[in-house]
């Protein structure tokens, strides 16, 4: 049965930690009904405990492809049309090129990639029956450079990207917008696992970022909201890098 209220309801995968945390948080500040989906359930049960009602954390695997479908259907049966999808969750390796297995890179893909297309697609089958939505896709900032030892990461972003313009142009005419945050260095668990013990990497990060410092998982959840707004309305097939300046830094 579905809980009876005018608020909008949102989707973040990866709701349990880092910039997927943030933009729940963010969400939930907007009383927006915000399910987070994740795989570890200890961060889910801490994010709920933090957030309160108005976050309802599911845990599922998004690499089982064949169970989407399903889980989709349980969630608008259980609390409606979902307003909002942010495509967060996602994997990183750190590993020279030639030493990266061809089953490491696919598993890059389908967590960050194949799952993405999965869900997005059985989101907007009920979007379109609405005639209105907001897909939201996290990349990175490697997507837009070159950077070593992440060619997998790399790969999947990019076609994050490539992704959210086709989706976009195709989405758009039925009400839904598509839009993309390229996040640069954002201080979370993880870019701090990626700089500890390599601080002349960190150095470069800085130096080359005209804010001169790392940025923080709020500063992509305001991008999201924003994106998820109203406000926004006119904004589809964009992708904004929210990075301090790092990409256009020298």
């Amino acid at each position: 049965m579905k809980i009876a209220n005018t608020k909008k309801i949102a989707i973040v995968t990866g709701g349990g930690s880092g910039i997927g945390y943030a933009i729940a948080e963010k969400f939930v500040s907007c009383e927006i009904l915000t399910i987070i989906i994740g795989r570890n359930q200890q961060k889910l049960s801490k994010a709920k405990e933090k957030l309160g009602d108005l976050c309802v954390p599911i845990s599922f695997d998004l690499t089982n492809l064949k169970s989407i479908p399903g889980i989709v259907k349980q969630i608008v049966e259980k609390y409606g049309d979902v307003d909002i999808l942010v495509n967060n969750a996602g994997i990183n390796l750190k590993k020279e090129f030639i030493k990266v297995s061809d089953e490491e890179f696919h598993q890059i893909i389908l967590t960050n990639v194949s799952s993405i297309f999965s869900l997005s697609r059985e989101v907007v089958k009920y979007m379109i029956k609405k005639g209105k939505g907001s897909i939201i896709n996290i990349s990175s900032m490697a997507s837009q450079y070159g950077l070593p030892n992440v060619i997998a990461y790399t790969a999947s972003k990019s076609a994050i990207e490539g992704m959210t313009r086709a989706m976009a142009v195709e989405l758009s005419p039925k009400g839904i917008l598509v839009n993309c945050i390229a996040p640069g260095f954002i201080a979370t668990d993880m870019s701090g696992k990626a700089f500890d013990g390599d601080q002349e990497r960190k150095k470069k990060v800085l130096s080359r970022t005209p804010l001169g410092k790392l940025g923080s998982p709020s500063d992509v959840a305001e991008a999201a909201y924003f994106l998820s707004s109203d406000k926004a309305g006119f904004l589809t097939g964009t992708v904004i890098p929210v990075d301090g300046g790092n990409s256009v830094g020298f």
